[in-house]
């Protein structure tokens, strides 16, 4: 029982220690298909307690052990218990966790070993997903002190969704500040209360670069409340938030926002659609030319300006993925109406990536298109969806049903919307993908690997 897992990542072990020390790393190693959040974090390896939310309330309490702690070498956590709702887990009879860390010429062996009633073929695909996690942001930190980046205070909007969340804990674990811009009352001396309607003066002072995330959900059926509730969260916040870039007291360098594909419109047929290719028609185009516009004050204030034009992320925890992943695995998914329709995914990882080369790569301004480098039409999507599920995908899926549910303009905008873009900047940059084809981050999203 328990398992044994190793690998050989191309880090020096200062590094690969230093990564693991850091707020973030546990946000960073949870995989994303099982039902459990980061609740805390441990405030040392040595002997700290981290906390994991599990459905119904219940709590997994991970208590490190300090006489098996050997600094820059090997760390253990074991299941322990913190109240009631941490008492049913334990029904596993035990787990403990040996983490060590050996240098290998320049490189670093991860050694993970877990003692536990939990037979190994149920933990394979966690540390699959672990080892490559680590792998893949070490590569991405070093790529980025390599280009000469230094250590950023970033404040962030949005930062508890899906995208925000994730690249907060990614930036901590390589060694930049994360100040997160909330509504409600700040917990701490990394958050600073943003009203979106008002920015208070001094918000953004001390504040190396902002990534602005926030906004409301386009999903759902576009009745007129929902309309302005998509144009009235992103239009008005994003200018009045560039204005307050703009003017602040030894402020951002870089203001980095989120934007959209929808810009190309909702349908351009077969036609390749890059940085240069004129907006689309549509309520969608409308509004992301209006929501880049609104960030025209921090511009031309001189600070560098990224528009992140965001594809279809795909990640197990969220979007259009944590949908579509019950009906495949129950063997009822299949290609939307004719399945020609042109589908631009990236990754979540990836996603995390190209915020981060925004933050540090001078050459990076205007739009930039965040999406795989090769788009799918909606019947390969499906098709590979299914593959890695191992199940049919052989019930297609009517016109109707979208319209149903999200009506004719948001079915049209949304679930039909055909959009063949490619990442031509960040090609032309040299930007290196986590995820080249779709099935790979559908694999690791979904722990299939």
């Amino acid at each position: 029982m328990g398992i044994e897992y190793d690998s050989v990542v191309d880090h020096r072990i200062d590094d690969v220690w230093d990564w693991h020390t850091r707020r973030g790393a546990m946000r960073r190693l949870v995989p994303p298909w099982q039902p459990m959040t980061v609740v805390r974090e441990a405030d040392s390896l040595a002997d700290g307690v981290a906390v994991l939310g599990l459905p119904g309330g219940m709590r997994w309490v991970a208590r490190h052990d300090p006489s098996s702690y050997v600094e820059r070498s090997r760390f253990v956590d074991e299941l322990s218990s913190q109240g009631p709702p941490s008492w049913p887990p334990r029904v596993i009879g035990g787990w403990r966790h040996t983490h060590t860390f050996t240098a290998v010429d320049g490189r670093t062996r991860v050694h993970d070993q877990v003692d536990t009633a939990v037979p190994a073929a149920m933990l394979h695909s966690t540390f699959v997903y672990r080892h490559r996690q680590l792998t893949d942001d070490l590569a991405a930190h070093r790529r980025a002190a390599e280009a000469g980046a230094k250590a950023m205070t970033v404040a962030i909007t949005g930062a508890s969704g899906l995208v925000g969340s994730a690249l907060a804990a990614f930036l901590r674990t390589g060694g930049h500040r994360v100040i997160e811009l909330v509504r409600r009352t700040p917990g701490g001396e990394d958050e600073r209360q943003w009203n979106p309607q008002s920015p208070a003066p001094g918000l953004l002072d001390g504040v190396d670069a902002v990534v602005h995330l926030a906004g409301a959900s386009i999903a759902g059926r576009f009745t007129d409340s929902h309309r302005a509730a998509i144009r009235d969260s992103r239009i008005e916040p994003t200018r009045l938030l560039a204005t307050a870039a703009a003017s602040a007291d030894g402020g951002p360098r870089v203001f980095v926002s989120a934007s959209a594909i929808g810009y190309y419109g909702f349908d351009r047929g077969d036609e390749q659609l890059t940085e240069d290719s004129t907006r689309g028609d549509g309520f969608l185009a409308d509004v992301v030319t209006d929501w880049e516009a609104a960030t025209t004050p921090a511009a031309d204030a001189g600070l560098r300006v990224v528009l992140v034009r965001t594809g279809i992320v795909q990640a197990a925890a969220g979007g259009t993925l944590r949908l579509l992943r019950p009906l495949f695995a129950a063997g009822l998914g299949g290609r939307l109406g004719s399945g020609r329709q042109w589908l631009s995914w990236i990754g979540l990882d990836d996603v995390l990536d190209i915020y981060h080369r925004a933050l540090y790569d001078d050459r990076l301004s205007g739009p930039v298109n965040a999406v795989g480098p090769q788009p799918v039409r909606n019947s390969e999507y499906t098709e590979e969806l299914a593959r890695v599920l191992h199940r049919p995908a052989v019930l297609p899926v009517p016109s109707l049903g979208p319209r149903l549910l999200l009506g004719s303009q948001g079915a049209r905008e949304l679930a039909e919307a055909s959009q063949r873009v490619v990442p031509a900047k960040l090609f032309a940059a040299g930007h290196p993908f986590r995820h080249s084809d779709v099935a790979d981050a559908l694999a690791h999203q979904l722990g299939r690997e």
